[in-house]
């Protein structure tokens, strides 16, 4: 069993999805829910989901009701809890997001501030956990220096997550600060690469990460699949044929399904290696995609037509 140490947000999940059509200044029919959520915090309940990993996750936990209810439901799926800490005096972290009829998201609000508290400092002092791993998964929800300390302390391979276009930039500035100036895998939909790189187009977009010194590049299109590059192989995946039921946490899941494919790769070679892995993580972001869960519970089952 694979230990993979993930580094982010953790928060909870406020959704609203609309039953009719929107109508500016009224209050429209719909469904209103509360999950737990966080980027980080998706990607490794995704790793438990599809079975066969052992989850280290490190994140800062507020006070009060929301806190307690994201450290046991996290302490229920199994995540080891050891490097994570709770600030019983600061608010939890909260994602608050509308979904139209189709379930796309189209507008959402993300309070990750209690995040800046994973600090250099709070890593150095759990860096033995971290490289006590097989992978490392880590999202921008962290400061940059932050992102820059894991990427100049990292012994496991570091996949980051951009997590939206405010805080995709941070990674490229931890890249140049960086002394490795290397990161294995860093993963963006088109409006965060483009944000991140200034490029117009996915294939510029690349090319200017991976001169960066990104090994393998995955930049998500929605429906139109998966762009992937590693400065020589440059492949695009469509994605799978799929009614949405839900949108929000598909591109965590592709992160996970990314390091479940690392994780097989003696069981499925082809899709334990760039850009085949990518495969992976599209059929992990389909298993997302029709549920209405952030995090698909019967996620298992659909990576396990990978493996056969």
């Amino acid at each position: 069993m694979k230990r993979t140490t993930v580094i982010g947000a953790v928060n909870m999940d406020f959704s609203a999805t609309m039953m009719s059509p929107f109508v500016a200044d009224d209050s429209i029919p719909g469904k209103i829910t509360v999950d737990h959520g966080g980027v980080a915090r998706n990607i490794a309940h995704n790793l438990m989901a599809m079975g066969g990993h052992h989850v280290n996750f490190i994140g800062v936990f507020g006070g009060g009701h929301f806190g307690n209810l994201s450290w046991d439901s996290c302490s229920a799926i199994g995540f080891e809890l050891a490097s994570s800490k709770m600030y019983n005096e600061i608010n939890h972290g909260g994602y608050m997001y509308i979904n139209n009829q189709k379930g796309e998201t189209i507008a959402a609000v993300s309070d990750t501030s209690i995040t800046d508290l994973i600090t250099p400092k709070f890593l150095e002092e759990r860096l033995t956990d971290i490289n006590n791993s097989d992978y490392i998964v880590a999202d921008t929800n962290i400061p940059t220096e932050s992102l820059q300390f894991l990427i100049d302390n990292s012994i496991p391979p570091l996949t980051v997550d951009a997590v939206s276009t405010a805080k995709a930039p941070r990674i490229i500035e931890a890249l140049q600060l960086s002394k490795k100036h290397r990161l294995r895998a860093l993963k963006l939909n088109l409006k965060e690469a483009q944000a991140a790189t200034g490029c117009d187009t996915v294939e510029a977009a690349a090319d200017a990460l991976t001169s960066m010194g990104v090994e393998q590049v995955y930049i998500t299109l929605g429906s139109d699949g998966v762009y992937c590059s590693d400065g020589n192989q440059k492949v695009h995946y469509d994605a799978p044929i799929t009614k949405v039921v839900n949108t929000t946490g598909a591109g965590d899941a592709f992160v996970a399904g990314i390091i479940h494919g690392w994780a097989h790769e003696k069981q499925n070679p082809e899709y334990g290696k760039f850009p085949g892995c990518a495969q992976v993580g599209l059929l992990a972001a389909q298993a997302n995609l029709i549920s209405n869960r952030t995090v698909n519970p019967e996620a298992k089952k659909y990576m396990e037509k990978f493996l056969k």
